[in-house]
């Protein structure tokens, strides 16, 4: 902004456009890049949307995406003014729009800080709308004719096997649900009746995890039912012995998968920041 007139030789006047061009174009870039980062984040939030309780944690992308559109619309009026301002005679008609310029640039630095004090405070709420969304889809898993929930077993079996994590916490969440349907369940055999006398909700507990949660690179097949049962399992101590699934919760492994993508945000939107 000006703060007092000063006069330029044609020669630093060339200069300073083009230095200001140059700057321009590189903010455009900056702009595509946190504009494309923030449509990233949307779509991997969008995706795993059915394990978050709520969307909350969408404002971040929003904003992102938002601060580097206007970034990249700023920047193209300031390439194309620091152009124009070496012709006289092109020059007059971009001195009414310098200060709408300046207060939508003072609006494009507020979105940026936005944007960073939202990957910041954001994160807390998205790690409870992991926690409340796993513990539903672990719940749900079974309840594969039921509309609305047909599709959490497919959602949470690939969502084991891409992160390679195991229940919500770790992998014993799946101990305290029954997680398979009784469509599959023989309810004449004594097993099966005495489990669920057992259980005092009358529901069909086991010490067992879905297939989505072995290790394909353990040299021995995957033992996901009557885990903690020594003698159920030749040569095997479950105390002591590495077990041959994964033992990281998923909640762990999508809150550092997310906070790393907005990390990357955060970096391209302070870098943004400092052009403007």
């Amino acid at each position: 902004m000006v703060l007092f007139k000063t006069k330029f030789t044609f020669q630093k006047r060339v200069k300073l456009a083009q230095t200001l061009w140059l700057l321009s174009w590189v903010s455009v870039l900056v702009g595509c890049l946190t504009f494309g980062l923030g449509i990233f984040l949307k779509v991997q939030l969008w995706i795993h949307n059915e394990v978050m309780d709520n969307t909350m944690a969408h404002a971040v992308p929003n904003t992102v995406i938002t601060a580097g559109l206007v970034g990249v619309l700023l920047g193209l009026f300031a390439s194309k003014s620091s152009q124009d301002s070496l012709d006289m005679a092109k020059y007059p008609r971009w001195k009414s729009l310098m200060l709408p310029y300046f207060f939508f640039s003072i609006l494009s630095c507020l979105l940026c800080f936005t944007a960073l004090f939202l990957s910041i405070v954001m994160r807390g709420s998205l790690e409870e709308s992991l926690k409340v969304g796993l513990r539903n889809g672990i719940r749900f898993y079974k309840d594969t004719d039921t509309p609305g929930r047909c599709y959490q077993k497919r959602t949470m079996d690939k969502l084991q096997m891409d992160f390679q994590c195991c229940g919500n916490n770790h992998y014993k969440d799946w101990f305290e649900v029954q997680w398979i349907s009784n469509r599959y369940l023989d309810f004449s055999s004594k097993e099966v009746k005495d489990r669920i006398k057992s259980n005092v909700d009358g529901k069909y507990l086991m010490d067992s995890v879905p297939f989505s949660c072995c290790n394909p690179s353990s040299p021995r097949p995957c033992i996901q039912n009557q885990i903690t049962n020594n003698t159920a399992h030749y040569s095997y101590t479950y105390q002591t012995d590495e077990l041959n699934i994964w033992v990281r919760g998923c909640r762990e492994a999508l809150l550092s998968y997310y906070t790393g993508i907005m990390a990357t945000n955060g970096a391209a939107v302070t870098l943004f920041f400092l052009l403007q």
